[in-house]
C-alpha cells in the first residue's frame, strides 16, 4: 500500500552470487548438491528452459478421430491414456536413478486440447512473452494448427463452459470479482495416502475384477455406469504398468551399450525396479520412491489437473522402508539421500502446464505446487518425524530448487529438534519450507465431517488448503476478490473501472446514515456474487464428471473402486469444493477507514472519500495521509480493526461454508489463499478507502495490507488469531524478516518460539521471506547476480527474476521486520 520503500540497510545483506543468506563461501565447480551426480542433474534442471510438446495432443487427436463415439466416455479416456503410454517418447537421462517424464524430455510440457485447445496466437504469446515463457518450434505450431485445432474446435471443456455461463456471471468474471480455475485446467489439488506402498496396480486390478464379477444388472440401476468406470480403471492400471515396462526395456538396452560398468549396473537396477513397480507394491526405499513417481506421472499425464498430484506425508510413507533397509545393511543414509535428491530434481523438471489470459494472471508461475508434507502426526496421533524428515530438510537446503514445494508440520508433539532444523533452513531465505499446524487443521477437517484417522492422515496439498489425503476430492474453484465486492457496493452495483453493471443495486452509500447500513449493503453484494460463482462452478463440476473423467486417479483414491464412480463424479469418500477468498487486510482496512472517518469522527463525508477514491486521490493527499496514518489497521493487535476483520471473516464463512455442491454430501468451504491473484485483483480495481492506489496489489491471503502492520510480528499473530481458523480450510500468513535478525542460534530459537506461539494461539499456517529490501532491489538491478534468489510469493516460492515487475514490487512492499 505504501509506495515509498525505505530499506533498513543500503547494502544488500545477501552477497551477490551467493546461494543463500548463510551458506559457506566455498562452492563446488558444478553447483549445489551432495555429490557430482546430484550437482550435474541439478545444474541441468536449473538451466533447462521450459518448452512445449505437442506429442500428447497429436496422439490424442489421432485416437479420438478414429474412436470418438465408439466407447463409453470413461473407457474412451482410459483407452486414450493407454494409447499415449504405448507411443510416448521415453527418456532416461545421464546419471538419473529415478526415471520418467510427462513429456519427451525434462521441462517439456504437453498440452491438453480436450480441456483448452490453444490457438496459434496462444503459442506465439507463450513462445515470446518475457515471463513464464515456453519455447515451441514454428514447425510444431504449424502442425498443431493443421492437425489438432480443427478436430477440437467446439469440443473442448473451455468452450462448453463459456457457451453456458449467464451474462451476469460473465460480467462479474470479466470485472475480476472472481476467477474460475477450471476454465483451462481440470480440477486438482489431490494428495495421496499410503495405499500405493502396500498395493501395486495388479492388486488394484484384482479389486476391480471382483467388483465387476459381483455386478447386479437386475437390481442396481447404476450397474452399466459402474461397469464402464471399472473397465476404464482396469485399462488405466495397464497403461501405467506398460509405461514402467517401457522404461525397464530402455534401461536394459542402455545398459548393454554403456561403457561405464558402474552406470551399467545402475541401469540394470533401474530396469529391475521398473519391472516390479508399479505392477507390485514396493519392497524397498528405491522402489517406493519410483512407485510414487510413476503414479504421479500417470495422474498428470492422464489429465491436466489444476496443480500437480502430491505424495502427502512422503517422509512417513518412506520411513518404514528406510529403517528396514538400514537395519539390514542394504541401504546407507547417503544412498537414501541421493535417491531422494534425484526425486527432488525430477519434480523440478516438471513445470506447470502453460496458462494464458486471466488464468495466467491469477497464477503466474512455473511452479506446479507439488507439496511435500514433512513431520506432523501419524494416523494414531503420535509424532510423525523420522530420520527421513531430517534428510529431506538437508536436501531442501542443499538444492534450493523451485520444486517440489515443501512444508513442515509442527504439532504440540513435534520435537523442538525438528523445529530447529526447519528454522535453520528457513533462515537461508528460499521461502521453503512453509509451516503448518496439524493440531488446528485436524480440527478443521473434523469440523468438515472427516473421521479422526482420516483427518490425521490429511494435510496440505498445494498452497495452504487442507484435505484428507488419498480419500478426498477437494477442488479449488477459483478466487474471490473480496475488496472488489466492497468497491462495487460503494458504487451501487457498478464497476467503477469499466463503468459496467456487475453487481446488484444496494443503494447509494452517500445516503447511508450509519456504518451498519453500509456493511449490510456489502453483505448483500457478497451473497449475490458468491451465488453467481457457485452456480457456474457446479455446472463446470458436472461437465468434468460427464466428459473428462480421470479413471487412473480414481484407482488411487479411496472409495472410487468400491463405489464404481469416478474421482470427478462423487467417487471419493469426501467431496469438497473450495472458494479462495483474497484481500482480508484490504477490505478490513477500507471498512475501518470508512467507519472511523466518515461515520464516527465525521472527519470526511462519504461523498468526499468516494470522489477521492474515484480520482485515485489526486488532489486529496491530505485525506489519503490522514486515513493511512490515523486509522486502526489490521495486523497491529488493535481491537478496532481486528473486530472488523473477524466479522468480515465470519460473514465469508456464513456465506460460503456448507453450501451444497453437485455431489451427494459434498459441500463448499472457504480458504484464504491468493497465489498471485491478489496482484491481478489489484490491477482490476481502482483506489480503495484505506489509501491504496489504483492498480496496486490487494493484501494476500489473511496477511495485513502492505506496510500496514507497524507493531511487529507478535502483534500480527495476535490479530490473526482473533478469528477462528478452524472455520476455514486454510489461512495464509506471510512475514518478512531481515537476514541479520537470524544470524545467531538464539535468534533461530526465537523464530521457532514465534511459530510455537502462533500455533498455540490457533494459527493454521505461516511462511517467511528472509530477505532484505536492499537485496531485492539489487536483484532487480543486476538479475544475473541473483539467479538463485527464491522468494515466497503466496503458497509457493518462485525465482525472483522469473516474476514480473508487479509481483516483484508486491514482495518488496511487504513489511520488513527487524525485530520479533
Amino acid at each position: 500500500m505504501f509506495e515509498k520503500i525505505n530499506p533498513h540497510t543500503a547494502i544488500p545483506e545477501r552477497p551477490a552470487t551467493s546461494e543463500g543468506n548463510f551458506y559457506a563461501s566455498e562452492k563446488t565447480k558444478i553447483g549445489p548438491g551432495m555429490n557430482e551426480r546430484i550437482q550435474k542433474l541439478r545444474k541441468l534442471s536449473f538451466e533447462t528452459e521450459p518448452s512445449l510438446s505437442i506429442e500428447r495432443a497429436l496422439h490424442e487427436t489421432s485416437f479420438y478421430s478414429e474412436s470418438f463415439g465408439k466407447y463409453a466416455v470413461p473407457v474412451m479416456r482410459a483407452m486414450n491414456f493407454l494409447d499415449h503410454c504405448k507411443k510416448k517418447t521415453i527418456y532416461i537421462g545421464e546419471g538419473e536413478l529415478i526415471v520418467g517424464e510427462r513429456g519427451p524430455k525434462p521441462k517439456c510440457v504437453p498440452t491438453f486440447p480436450e480441456l483448452t485447445c490453444h490457438s496459434v496466437k496462444d503459442f506465439n504469446v507463450l513462445n515470446s512473452r518475457e515471463m513464464q515463457r515456453y519455447t515451441i518450434s514454428r514447425e510444431d505450431i504449424e502442425r498443431y494448427a493443421t492437425e489438432v485445432i480443427p478436430f477440437w474446435q467446439g469440443k473442448t471443456q473451455r468452450e462448453r463452459i463459456f457457451s453456458h455461463v449467464p451474462k451476469e456471471w460473465k460480467a462479474a468474471y470479466e470485472a475480476g470479482l472472481f476467477t474460475e480455475f477450471m476454465e483451462q485446467r481440470a480440477p486438482g489439488h489431490t494428495a495421496l495416502d499410503g495405499k500405493i506402498y502396500r498395493k501395486g496396480m495388479l492388486d488394484f486390478k484384482r479389486e476391480i475384477a471382483a467388483n465387476l464379477t459381483a455386478l447386479d444388472y437386475i437390481n442396481d440401476p447404476e450397474a452399466t455406469d459402474k461397469a464402464d468406470e471399472w473397465k476404464a480403471m482396469n485399462i488405466s492400471c495397464d497403461a501405467v504398468i506398460l509405461f514402467a515396462e517401457r522404461h525397464a526395456e530402455m534401461a536394459e538396452n542402455l545398459s548393454n551399450i554403456e561403457n561405464d560398468p558402474r552406470r551399467a549396473d545402475e541401469l540394470r537396477k533401474i530396469a529391475q525396479v521398473c519391472r516390479w513397480v508399479p505392477a507390485h507394491a514396493p519392497r524397498n526405499f528405491w522402489e517406493a520412491i519410483q512407485m510414487y513417481w510413476f503414479v504421479h506421472l500417470g495422474t498428470i499425464t492422464e489429465l491436466n489437473g489444476w496443480d500437480a498430484m502430491n505424495p502427502g506425508h512422503f517422509d512417513q510413507h518412506l520411513a518404514p522402508f528406510y529403517y528396514k533397509e538400514i537395519a539390514e545393511g542394504s541401504l546407507t543414509r547417503d544412498e537414501a539421500k541421493e535417491l531422494l535428491s534425484c526425486f527432488w530434481i525430477k519434480v523440478n523438471n516438471h513445470p506447470a502446464p502453460p496458462k494464458v489470459g486471466i488464468t495466467a494472471r491469477e497464477s503466474g508461475t512455473y511452479n506446479d505446487f507439488t507439496n511435500i508434507n514433512i513431520g506432523g502426526v501419524k494416523y494414531d496421533g503420535t509424532d510423525g518425524t523420522s530420520e527421513v524428515s531430517y534428510i529431506m530438510l538437508e536436501i531442501i537446503e542443499e538444492l534450493h530448487v523451485l520444486q517440489p514445494g515443501n512444508s513442515v508440520h509442527i504439532s504440540a508433539k513435534t520435537p523442538d529438534k525438528f523445529l530447529n532444523a526447519a528454522t535453520q533452513v528457513i533462515r537461508q531465505g528460499h521461502g521453503y519450507p512453509s509451516v503448518f499446524n496439524p493440531d488446528i487443521y485436524i480440527l478443521e477437517l473434523l469440523r468438515q465431517g472427516k473421521s479422526l484417522q482420516d483427518a490425521r492422515e490429511g494435510g496440505c496439498s498445494g498452497c495452504i488448503e487442507v484435505g484428507a489425503f488419498g480419500k478426498e476430492a477437494y477442488l479449488l474453484t477459483g478466487y474471490l476478490n473480496v475488496p472488489k465486492i466492497l468497491e462495487v457496493t460503494l458504487n451501487n452495483g457498478i464497476d467503477p473501472v469499466t463503468g459496467k453493471k456487475v453487481g446488484i443495486r444496494t443503494g447509494d452509500p452517500r445516503n447511508f446514515k450509519s456504518y451498519p447500513e453500509l456493511y449490510a449493503a456489502y453483505l448483500k453484494q457478497l451473497q449475490y456474487i458468491v451465488n453467481q460463482k457457485i452456480q457456474v462452478s457446479n455446472y463446470i463440476d458436472r461437465m468434468f464428471a460427464k466428459y473428462a473423467p480421470a479413471p487412473f486417479l480414481s484407482v488411487v483414491i479411496d472409495d472410487c473402486i468400491s463405489k464404481g464412480r469416478d474421482y470427478y463424479d462423487s467417487g471419493p469418500r469426501y467431496n469438497t469444493s473450495y472458494i479462495q477468498c483474497c484481500g482480508l487486510g484490504t477490505v478490513t482496512d477500507s471498512l475501518a477507514a470508512l467507519k472511523k472517518h466518515v461515520f464516527e469522527d465525521q472527519t470526511f463525508t462519504m461523498d468526499r472519500v468516494l470522489n477521492a477514491v474515484l480520482k485515485n486521490f489526486e488532489g486529496e493527499e491530505y485525506l489519503r495521509q490522514t486515513i493511512m496514518n490515523r486509522t486502526p489497521f489490521f495486523g497491529n493487535d488493535d481491537d478496532y480493526a481486528d473486530e472488523i476483520a473477524v466479522k468480515v471473516y465470519n460473514d465469508l464463512v456464513r456465506t460460503i461454508d456448507g453450501k451444497p455442491n453437485i455431489k451427494p454430501g459434498g459441500k463448499y468451504h472457504l480458504n484464504m489463499l491468493s497465489t498471485t491473484c491478489h496482484v491481478y485483483f489489484g490491477k482490476v480495481m481502482g483506489a480503495t478507502p484505506n489509501g491504496r492506489l489504483a492498480g496496486k496489489s490487494i493484501s494476500d491471503g489473511t496477511s495485513p495490507s502492505h506496510g500496514a502492520d507497524t507493531h511487529g510480528p507478535s502483534a500480527v499473530i495476535k490479530s490473526m488469531t482473533k478469528f477462528d481458523h478452524v472455520k476455514s480450510g486454510g489461512t495464509l500468513l506471510n512475514q518478512r524478516f531481515l537476514p541479520s535478525l537470524l544470524r545467531k542460534e538464539e535468534d533461530i530459537r526465537k523464530l521457532g518460539q514465534l511459530i510455537r506461539s502462533y500455533f498455540t494461539l490457533g494459527g493454521h499456517h505461516i511462511q517467511f521471506n528472509i530477505v532484505d529490501t536492499a537485496t531485492l532491489l539489487a536483484a532487480q538491478a543486476c538479475p544475473e547476480d541473483y539467479k538463485d534468489l527464491l522468494v515466497r510469493m503466496a503458497g509457493y516460492s518462485d525465482y525472483f527474476n522469473d516474476m514480473n515487475a508487479d509481483l516483484q514490487q508486491e514482495v518488496i512492499e511487504r513489511t520488513e521486520n527487524d525485530t520479533f
